[in-house]
């Protein structure tokens, strides 16, 4: 396996790549099926099986990696609707493991899921030996990950107001400030996203808020709008506490960065373009 054909197939996957409104990836599988080579849906189907099998058994929400989805497609003169699978990045590793290794194309996928996997992971250490710049922007892709995870989790329990249900969790973890309260107070304006304009000391509360309150409305099996937000007014008021204890600077004390998220990736982008 030379560097040619890693990069040949690192573009391959790349080009089935999928964004979506919230900056998230994501991977067909019909479309990963023909990139692997597989002909048959019904055999790549049992592909999928096993490697939710492999999610379930590390302990992992089937749930957040692979979404079944259903397509229209034409079929002569008429349409008819075909399931398909929304993967992540993690999705698609495990399907790569699952895989019959005997195609050529199956070892390339397992190389290139299981290096760029590894690449959006840190460790501890890692993590601590980054610029703060580094770890706003690792941070923040995380929170941004946890909280579509959150909204999906959130409208299976009966939320539609999101904008409420939002400002349930800031108000437990901000001693009542809501996201509007907390915009006003750091000086950005409405259509800034707050999480942007965060430290990551303060990305960081929120993201326990987040998973927090995530694993709870579903160990609860939450399914209503109103238990839904005190449940996650609980959850921030809980994280607050905790930081209180811990002798931590509660996250309305901590400082505002001059810089936002987008502008860091846009300075980020330029710099690698050099």
């Amino acid at each position: 396996m030379d560097n040619n054909e890693l990069k040949k197939s690192e573009l391959n996957f790349e080009n089935i790549k999928h964004i979506d409104e919230n900056g998230t990836e994501y991977w067909y599988a019909r479309e990963l099926m023909q990139t692997l080579n597989y002909k048959s849906w019904r055999y790549f189907e049992d592909v999928i099986k096993k490697a939710n099998i492999s999610c379930e058994n590390s302990d992992i929400t089937v749930s957040d990696h692979f979404v079944v989805v259903n397509k229209i497609v034409e079929a002569g003169a008429t349409t008819k609707p075909i399931k398909d699978y929304k993967l992540t990045r993690y999705a698609c590793y495990l399907v790569a493991q699952n895989a019959n290794p005997r195609l050529k194309a199956v070892a390339l996928a397992q190389t290139y899921f299981a290096v760029q996997t590894r690449k959006q992971e840190l460790t501890e250490q890692e993590y601590i030996n980054l610029p703060e710049d580094e770890k706003r922007l690792y941070t923040r892709q995380n929170v941004k990950d946890k909280n579509k995870y959150l909204f999906n989790t959130a409208k299976e329990a009966g939320v539609k107001n999101y904008g409420k249900f939002n400002n349930y969790g800031y108000r437990g973890l901000y001693n009542g400030e809501t996201a509007k309260d907390i915009a006003k107070r750091k000086g950005i304006t409405e259509k800034d996203d707050i999480l942007d304009f965060m430290g990551s000391e303060e990305l960081g509360a929120n993201l326990f808020r987040i998973t927090q309150t995530d694993a709870i409305l579903k160990k609860n099996n939450v399914n209503n709008e109103n238990d839904a937000c005190i449940t996650h007014h609980k959850v921030g008021q809980a994280v607050r506490q905790t930081i209180q204890k811990l002798g931590g600077t509660m996250p309305e004390e901590l400082p505002t960065p001059k810089k936002g998220i987008p502008q860091l990736q846009k300075e980020k982008k330029q710099r690698r373009l050099k």
